[in-house]
């Protein structure tokens, strides 16, 4: 209802006319249309806004990494009236992140177009979360300069950090000479045990005594990359043992680098979301760390190629 006392409110925001709108059996109100666009995008793990002036956001509702059906989303877009904008996909978050803002462009649209982008989706939600799974990671440490004790490891507390961040548990740390069948053993050894993940540091470089890639290999792990367009971490490995169970081959960078290729990786090996070479060779657009002062990952620009 529209009083007398709304006038002076109305004109202040220089409105100077009323619209008045009657329901149009072709045509949806911006609300209405913005239902429809939030079904089109949500699915578990998610919770989302009122509609207000053709206006729904979603949220995590849990934490976990965030997938897109780029395909879709970028279809959607096209159709004209109405729009998708999502952060980037591939992307650790957290309970309470904003996912995407969806909007009907004008106050009223034809509900053929929605019909169109409903028949585009297919029933597939645009957005998904996978949770993270409860792991058990174990850590192979190598260098002989470790091994022999004339240096402290400073990989193994790095690597326990964060991985816990992702709720992982720790099932234990080996630390190894530079001798790839001691590698091997060791890796073998905590996959015999159950371990999830085994995450291998060092040796990674060129240099001859650098053997980790070998005895990752001579585990019988089928070798995803070795190598990755980003910067930290272009020495990176990802193999997988038995089909599911990954094997990281991490350079040294991973221990001084703030964010690195396996900040990338990490939860996605930890949400069971299998990655493959094509996806790492995406990863170049963007895969250059600019160190800031201040980090804000995963709010940049850096590994968002994918």
């Amino acid at each position: 209802m529209v009083t007398e006392e709304d006038i002076p409110v109305l004109l202040s925001l220089g409105k100077e006319h009323l619209y008045i709108w009657e329901r149009d059996e072709n045509k949806y109100h911006e609300n209405e249309a913005a239902e429809i666009l939030c079904r089109l995008c949500i699915s578990d793990h998610m919770e989302r806004s009122e509609a207000k002036e053709g206006k729904i956001e979603l949220k995590a509702a849990c934490d976990g990494l965030l997938k897109i059906n780029t395909e879709l989303l970028d279809k959607i877009n096209s159709l004209g009236e109405m729009m998708i904008a999502s952060i980037h996909p591939n992307v650790p978050v957290k309970k309470g992140d904003k996912i995407c803002g969806t909007r009907i462009i004008p106050l009223v649209i034809e509900k053929e177009k929605m019909e169109a982008a409903e028949a585009l989706c297919g029933g597939t939600p645009i957005f998904s979360i996978l949770p993270y799974q409860k792991k058990t990671v174990s850590i192979v440490t190598t260098g002989s300069e470790v091994y022999h004790g004339r240096i402290k490891d400073a990989f193994g507390p790095v690597l326990m950090e964060k991985v816990r961040e992702y709720g992982a548990e720790i099932m234990g740390q080996t630390i190894t000479d530079d001798q790839p069948d001691h590698i091997e053993a060791a890796i073998r050894g905590f996959l015999d045990q159950g371990a999830d993940m085994v995450l291998v540091s060092g040796g990674m470089s060129v240099d001859p005594d650098d053997c980790t890639p070998l005895a990752i290999r001579n585990t019988g792990a089928r070798i995803v990359t070795y190598g990755a367009p980003v910067l930290p971490g272009a020495m990176f490995l990802l193999a997988y043992h038995d089909g599911n169970r990954p094997v990281a081959g991490l350079p040294g960078c991973v221990m001084y680098a703030k964010r690195t290729i396996f900040d990338l990786v990490l939860p996605r090996l930890m949400a069971d979301d299998p990655v493959t070479k094509e996806e790492i060779d995406k990863l170049g657009r963007g895969g250059l760390c600019m160190s800031c002062e201040v980090c804000h990952y995963p709010n940049c620009g850096f590994g968002k190629g994918w």
